[in-house]
């Protein structure tokens, strides 16, 4: 594969008195343009991680975005941030199945994480909410609750399914699978975790599985943006309110920071990442510069 000069986020950021590290880019065909904010918020530790790229498959540019959201610590999120989108990417049916590629990959990601881990007390977990844009597909994939929501047509449409334990479904193969789910504050599965899938989460893994949903999308000229966040944004802002605040903002990395700046305004007491990426077809960008490289 003649890979592009990759766009990469590099390791966590250091955050300087909790304000955000923001950065974006433009994809080198002129396609898409991406911007990203993140920021501890009320938090005293970060357990959020976030991926922006750009690679070339097989004579392709191909757009590789994430939002990864850990919980017993940061290691699941940091090891998934490194390593998800480089098995993706390598699995040899990426360009021509890639709904099976998405998965196997989230699901060796997981069990790798999962051997890396043995030496571990503690047992951390992580979200994970993707965009993969291969032509003019777009193919959001989710494991827990960060969540991906795309404008089309003026409006908002969420193009994932947070994963909780007392939905219907999701109970149901919990419990077939042995488990149990009970409140405590919250929905939990055995009593301890939110969310009803994940990657990492060793104790609990019979019960909470890294298998994505899939969803995929046409890129046309209806398709104007993508937001991919945690749950510190979706805690406190709708899908409806996050396009509205978006739509009137042109650059990318300015529309993340608003969303992060509001999240924070009205009290989310998470972590707070956020990725914006604008369809740029039929709106004049394609000469309007090559790949932008990360600011962090």
């Amino acid at each position: 594969m003649g890979y592009l000069n990759s766009v990469l986020s590099s390791s966590n950021p250091v955050y300087a008195n909790n304000a955000p590290v923001s950065g974006g880019g433009l994809s080198q065909n002129g396609k898409f343009s991406y911007g990203y904010a993140s920021s501890p918020g009320k938090r005293a530790s970060m357990e959020d991680f976030y991926e922006t790229r750009i690679d070339g498959v097989d004579g392709e540019i191909v757009g590789l975005f994430g939002v990864f959201d850990g919980h017993g610590g940061a290691r699941a999120a940091e090891y998934v941030k490194q390593n998800l989108f480089s098995n993706l990417i390598s699995h040899p049916k990426f360009i021509s199945d890639t709904k099976s590629a998405i998965a196997d990959a989230y699901n060796h990601t997981d069990s790798e994480f999962l051997k890396s881990e043995n030496t571990q007390n503690r047992d951390a977990g992580s979200t994970a909410s993707t965009a993969i844009l291969v032509g003019d597909r777009l193919l959001v994939a989710n494991v827990g609750d960060s969540r991906a929501v795309i404008c089309r047509g003026g409006n908002a449409i969420a193009v994932s399914r947070d994963h909780k334990p007392d939905q219907t479904d999701e109970r149901q193969r919990i419990e077939d699978a042995g488990g149990f789910v009970m409140w405590a504050g919250t929905w939990r599965v055995g009593g301890v975790l939110a969310v009803s899938r994940a990657f990492g989460d060793r104790l609990l893994k019979q019960y909470v599985v890294a298998d994505p949903e899939i969803q995929e999308e046409k890129i046309d000229s209806s398709l104007e943006f993508l937001i991919l966040a945690s749950d510190g944004l979706w805690d406190v802002v709708t899908n409806e309110e996050a396009v509205e605040m978006t739509k009137p903002i042109e650059d990318p990395e300015q529309a993340a920071k608003k969303l992060l700046q509001e999240a924070y305004q009205r009290g989310s007491a998470d972590n707070i990442t956020c990725v914006v990426v604008r369809f740029l077809a039929n709106q004049g960008a394609t000469s309007r510069g090559t790949v932008g490289v990360a600011s962090v």
